[in-house]
């Protein structure tokens, strides 16, 4: 599926932030271990949690979603059982890596496949500290298809991250959590901590500390959770692409409530606030221990910084999307520290490269980032172009909203990948004045 831009648009009005892709999944396979009765609100019905959802019912989870799209998780007679088919985690590599740290403290007989996508992507940094914990795991090099065999993991389990990854760490936290495991966890810095949340809201016993500048993770051995229903907050990686939307158009002002507000996840409203950008925030509460406000935008001049150091794993996934508003900021954007970006869903540094390359937009390429040379004015373009998604959600978000300063329409390659995250962005960017075409 292509997308092709309009032009002479104008972002304004009010809507409501999707739930969070993350906090979805999380919620699936906590409330399933706990087998209690309860509700999830707010859930995002996207591909990538839904695939999860599928794999966790393949183990006997049961979950049921009603007419109102609530989600339904219900007391079983039983834990989980062995599948013979593989649990297909699609394109969710969330999904994946916590899946693995379930099921292995959970002790279960497994295999996991996925889409070509998610088959490419690597592994072994969850692999290796669930096989040092016991697990039984094959994979082929650090990649799927992966087999887990029950086997039951160590009592006691002590892991410092070579590199900073929440879902490693979540992935370590769950396997420790369903098998009985104290686990202590040490982050080089702190990375989003919303499965340390989830776990305080039912009331596990963790704590977190800090200690000569790295991040400590506690979860005892011993935890009774209790369920309740439970609201998912919006998905701030998926406000991202409307902020910036409103920010380089010739936008009024644009509502958008329910934004998730973590402060292990708001690091791209900072990045966005540093190049000058116009953000409200209004609102600020706590939803199932989630803070969340409501956020109101409006156009403004945005200038080039600098983006290094410890901000990057806040906004990695957000990255494709601020580069967008470095390309029509004035003067120069330097990023820089995110490698990581290159085994995402795609290479996203060289993605975002080969986009900026067809419109003309002037930029650098480095091993851990990029530097874009932006300006405020529209690009000014002799013909529709055409852009590569490279099958990433992120990638071909990002782009369609650089169609928003381009004087003749874009065509964005292989769109169907945005199902996987942000399933009602074409009807909700054009509740807000910007039309795309199929």
């Amino acid at each position: 599926m292509n997308l092709t831009t309009s032009v002479h648009n104008q972002i304004f009005g009010t809507v409501q932030c999707p739930g969070d892709k993350s906090i979805s999944q999380r919620a699936l396979m906590i409330g399933a271990l706990m087998n209690q009765e309860m509700t999830v609100d707010g859930f995002l019905h996207a591909e990538d949690p839904l695939s999860t959802m599928n794999a966790l019912n393949q183990i006997g989870a049961g979950i049921k979603v009603d007419e109102n799209g609530l989600v339904h998780l219900c007391k079983r007679n039983y834990i989980f059982q062995n599948c013979d088919e593989p649990l297909d985690l699609g394109n969710s590599g969330t999904g994946l890596r916590l899946m693995l740290g379930l099921t292995s403290g959970i002790g279960l007989n497994l295999s996991f496949c996925g889409d070509e996508s998610l088959s490419s992507r690597p592994m072994s940094r969850v692999i290796n500290p669930l096989t040092e914990m016991g697990a039984n795991i094959k994979s082929s090099s650090g990649k799927l298809p992966i087999s887990i065999s029950a086997r039951s993991l160590q009592k006691q389990y002590r892991y410092e991250l070579p590199v900073a990854s929440a879902q490693v760490k979540s992935s370590i936290l769950l396997a420790g959590l369903a098998s009985g495991t104290g686990v202590e966890i040490i982050e080089p810095i702190q990375t989003r901590d919303h499965t340390e949340r989830m776990l305080k809201n039912f009331g596990a016993n963790i704590e977190i500390a800090s200690e000569g500048g790295k991040n400590i993770i506690q979860l005892a051995p011993s935890n009774h959770l209790h369920a309740e229903n439970y609201k998912v907050v919006g998905d701030i990686s998926s406000a991202a692409f409307l902020i910036v939307a409103a920010l380089i158009s010739d936008s009024p002002g644009l509502e958008i409530t329910n934004v998730g507000m973590n402060p292990s996840r708001t690091g791209v409203l900072q990045a966005l606030q540093n190049m000058g950008a116009n953000i409200d925030v209004r609102n600020q509460r706590l939803e199932s221990g989630e803070p969340c406000a409501d956020l109101i935008i409006k156009k403004s001049i945005l200038k080039g910084v600098e983006l290094s150091g410890d901000i990057i794993p806040n906004i990695i996934d957000e990255i494709p999307i601020i580069s967008i508003a470095a390309a029509f900021a004035e003067g120069e954007t330097i990023i820089r520290d995110a490698e990581e970006l290159r085994v995402k869903e795609s290479d996203r540094l060289k993605a975002v490269s080969d986009g900026f390359t067809r419109l003309g937009i002037a930029h650098k390429n480095f091993e851990d980032g990029m530097s874009i040379m932006g300006s405020s004015n529209f690009l000014l373009l002799d013909q529709s172009t055409s852009i590569e998604s490279h099958e990433d959600h992120r990638i071909a978000m990002s782009f369609l909203i650089a169609g928003l300063k381009c004087s003749k329409p874009i065509i964005v390659k292989n769109c169907k990948n945005i199902f996987t995250s942000f399933p009602d962005f074409i009807e909700l960017i054009s509740s807000i004045g910007y039309k795309l075409e199929k």
